[in-house]
C-alpha cells in the first residue's frame, strides 16, 4: 500500500470515528441538555495515538497479508469501542448490509428461512424461528447455535455476512449445521428458502372458550395499525369475549412509537407506559392516549427470555398498571432506548441514548421483567400460536401440545375472568 493511499485510508477512518464521536456529542447536547465534555477534544489525539501505532504495526509486519482488510478492521474497531459501553445486544454498529437486513425485517418482508438470529459468545444463536416458516418446518429451534452454513465454518464472520449466507432467493436450499439446546452432537438441516411475509399481529379464538389468543411477534412500523385492525375484527366476529391471552414470547422489540400505540389499546388514557431517564437524570414520561379497544378485557401476558426491548416495555407497563398478570420466564433485560444514526457509508449506529424505566420507575436493564407466575419451558417444546389454535378442534388438543406456559396462561386467564 502506498504512503498516499495509507494516508487517505487513515484520514477516512479518522473522519468515520470522529463522526461517531461527534454524533454522540451532538446527541448529548440535544437529549440531555449538556455539551460535550470540554477536555474531550484535547484528549482525542492522545487516545488515537496508540490506535495508529497498532494499525501501522499490523500493516507493516502482520504475516498473513491476505487477512488485512481495512474496512473490516475499521468496523471491528468501532464494534470494539461500543462493546466497552456494556449495553450488550442493544447499542450496536451495523454495516450497510446489516442495516438493510434489519430494515427489511422490520418492514415485514424478505426472502430466506424465516428465523431471528443474534451473535453471542457461544456463536450465532437462533432467537426464534417464525411460525410457519421454512426454518420451523425443517426443525430449527429457539436456542440453536449455528456452526456452519453450507458446510463452511462461520466462526469469526460478521453477523451481516452470516445472515447474507443464510438468506437467498426463494426456492434455493441452504444447509445449516446446528447444535440444538442440550444436545451433544450437531445436526445438518436442509432448508428451502422462500419469501417471508411477517405479520406482527396474529390472533385466534381458543377452542371451546370465549378467550382470544393474541400474538405480537415484533413491533414493526405498522404494528399499531395491525393491532387495531385485529381488535376490530375480534369485536366484529365475537359478540362475547371473556379475556385476552397476549403472547409476547420471543418478541425482539422494535419501534418505541409502536409500543406506545399498542399499550394505548390496553390501558385507560393517561396511564404511565414508561419513563425515559437521560444522562443528566432528567425524566420524560410517556402515557397512554385515546380510547383503546381492549381496555376492559381481563388479560394475561406470556413472556420469556426472548422477550426484549419494546416487548419488555409492554410487559412492564401492563404488569405495573395492574392491567394483566404475567406468566412465563424473566425477560431479556434490555433497558435502553435506541437512537439510530445513518453514517456516511450507509452503515448505522444504534446508540442507547436514554434508559427506560417501568411505570414504577424500575430499571430493568440487566434484570428483566419478572412474571407473576414462573413457568420454565424446554426451548424444543413447540409453542402454541394462532395457526395451531385455528387448526385445533378442541381445547384438549391444544393443551396436549405441551406448551406449559400457554396452559398456565390460560388457567390464569380463567381465574382473571371470574374475578
Amino acid at each position: 500500500m502506498s504512503k498516499k493511499s495509507n494516508f487517505q485510508l487513515k484520514r477516512a477512518l479518522i473522519v468515520l470515528l470522529l463522526l461517531v464521536a461527534l454524533l454522540t456529542a451532538f446527541l448529548a447536547g440535544t437529549v440531555t441538555g449538556f455539551a460535550a465534555r470540554p477536555a474531550l477534544a484535547a484528549e482525542r489525539p492522545t487516545q488515537f495515538e496508540v490506535f495508529w501505532e497498532v494499525w501501522d504495526l499490523v500493516e507493516r509486519y502482520f504475516v498473513d497479508r491476505d487477512k488485512i482488510d481495512p474496512q473490516r478492521m475499521t468496523y471491528g474497531a468501532i464494534q470494539g469501542m461500543l462493546a466497552t459501553l456494556g449495553d450488550q445486544n442493544h447499542t450496536a454498529f451495523f454495516s450497510p448490509q446489516e442495516a438493510q437486513q434489519q430494515q427489511s425485517a422490520l418492514d415485514g418482508s424478505f426472502e430466506g428461512i424465516g428465523a431471528y438470529i443474534e451473535s453471542t459468545e457461544a456463536g450465532f444463536r437462533i432467537i426464534a424461528p417464525i411460525h410457519g416458516s421454512p426454518a420451523e418446518e425443517a426443525g430449527i429451534l429457539a436456542g440453536d447455535i449455528i456452526l456452519r452454513v453450507d458446510g463452511e465454518d462461520i466462526t469469526g464472520l460478521p453477523e451481516w455476512e452470516v445472515i447474507s449466507r443464510i438468506r437467498g432467493p426463494a426456492g434455493t436450499t441452504v444447509i445449516l449445521t446446528v447444535l440444538h439446546p442440550n444436545a451433544e452432537e450437531p445436526v445438518d438441516i436442509a432448508i428451502v428458502r422462500r419469501k417471508i411475509d411477517i405479520e406482527s399481529v396474529t390472533w385466534a379464538r381458543i377452542p371451546n372458550t370465549n378467550f382470544i389468543y393474541l400474538q405480537i411477534s415484533q413491533f414493526a412500523a405498522d404494528t399499531g395499525d395491525e393491532l387495531r385492525a385485529a381488535l376490530e375484527a375480534i369485536q366484529a366476529e365475537h359478540s362475547t369475549v371473556e379475556g385476552i391471552l397476549l403472547d409476547l414470547r420471543n418478541n425482539p422489540g422494535g419501534y418505541l412509537q409502536e409500543a406506545l400505540r399498542v399499550n394505548s389499546q390496553f390501558l385507560e388514557a393517561g396511564k404511565v407506559i414508561l419513563h425515559e431517564r437521560d444522562a443528566s437524570q432528567q425524566l420524560r414520561t410517556y402515557r397512554s392516549v385515546g380510547r383503546g379497544l381492549a381496555r376492559e378485557y381481563p388479560m394475561v401476558v406470556l413472556i420469556n427470555e426472548g422477550t426484549a426491548s419494546a416487548g419488555e416495555i409492554t410487559a412492564g407497563a401492563l404488569k405495573e398498571n395492574e392491567r394483566a398478570r404475567l406468566v412465563g420466564q424473566t425477560t431479556l433485560g434490555t433497558g435502553t432506548v435506541l437512537q439510530p444514526f445513518t453514517l456516511s457509508d450507509g452503515s448505522v449506529l444504534r446508540l442507547g441514548v436514554t434508559h427506560w424505566l417501568t411505570p414504577n420507575r424500575n430499571l430493568i436493564k440487566g434484570q428483566g421483567v419478572t412474571p407473576h407466575v414462573v413457568v420454565k419451558q424446554d426451548p424444543a417444546t413447540p409453542m402454541v400460536d394462532a395457526l395451531r389454535l385455528q387448526e385445533a378442534d378442541t381445547i384438549t388438543e391444544v393443551l396436549a401440545q405441551g406448551d406449559k406456559q400457554f396452559n398456565m396462561g390460560l388457567l390464569q386467564l380463567r381465574f382473571q375472568a371470574k374475578r
